[in-house]
């Protein structure tokens, strides 16, 4: 195996270390990006953009690095710090995305958007373009935030519940396809033990959150913070007076919601109106 390099001040972001660890990997045996993937099985353009830290790859890609190279479980731990690297995000983002990787227990209210731990790729793509967000930026906020769907995924995924407004289903993208995506994955994810998926109809009454996306989160110590967010800025909040003001209207409004079985109905209603090709 090769010797473990010291990480410099220079790649101390777990993204740019990864990209940076498998450019001097590759170019340490003299090989050509061509030839690696020729030897591993993938496009050329892959492993330009890995090492470039325009993309991070899946898993599958960094073991199949690790057994090439001989490093055995060292690219598939950095490249998990990468993904969970909160550094990734825009500024204002950054400390709620920590928490959300520590968090025990997540519960939210989405007005409008589904939440971005079960967004699909194509909805987030036309989510954030909306945002003014484009080019290479665009394709990696799109890859960061979907990235954190491993969250809930895997045995010891922590409970997640997630009450979409219905306004945020009616919402659809202008790609069809990848909004009969989106609500096929929306179906798929409540089939989880740790999922709990519910819609709060057009017909529930007005409540305390109903122009705030907000999402809890309640830390190993048991405290919980909340963060409220609009389409242009999200706000970390920690006083306990308050977050427990927003839990209050949370649990009102979440007795005026579908079951999670009428939920599932519901969504699959909708999947049912969606065409399967766009109208000509």
């Amino acid at each position: 195996m090769p010797a473990r390099r010291v990480i410099t001040g220079r790649s101390q972001e777990p993204r740019r270390r990864y990209a940076e660890e498998l450019r001097l990997l590759r170019t340490s045996r003299g090989l050509s990006l061509r030839a690696l993937a020729d030897a591993v099985g993938w496009d050329p353009s892959l492993f330009k953009k890995l090492e470039s830290g325009e993309t991070l790859g899946g898993p599958e890609v960094a073991e199949a690095l690790d057994q090439y190279y001989g490093t055995p479980g060292l690219l598939l731990a950095m490249w998990e710090m990468a993904v969970g690297d909160p550094t990734q995000f825009k500024e204002q983002y950054r400390r709620y995305m920590a928490l959300e990787a520590e968090a025990v227990n997540l519960w939210h209210f989405g007005v409008s958007t589904v939440h971005g731990l079960l967004q699909t790729d194509g909805y987030a793509y036309e989510l954030l373009a909306l945002g003014g967000v484009k080019g290479k930026e665009l394709e990696q906020q799109v890859e960061a935030r979907t990235s954190r769907r491993q969250l809930l995924e895997g045995a010891d995924a922590p409970p997640f519940r997630s009450i979409l407004a219905e306004a945020a289903l009616c919402a659809r993208l202008r790609d069809l396809g990848a909004w009969r995506e989106q609500l096929e994955y929306l179906l798929e994810a409540a089939e989880r033990p740790n999922i709990t998926l519910q819609v709060l109809p057009q017909s529930a009454c007005l409540h305390g959150l109903v122009s705030t996306d907000v999402m809890f989160l309640r830390l190993a110590g048991a405290s919980t913070v909340a963060y409220a967010e609009n389409a242009y800025r999200g706000e970390l909040i920690k006083e306990n007076a308050s977050v427990e003001r927003l839990q209050r209207a949370y649990d009102a409004m979440r007795d005026q919601a579908l079951s999670p079985a009428e939920s599932r109905k519901f969504i699959l209603r909708m999947l049912e109106e969606v065409p399967c090709e766009p109208s000509t």
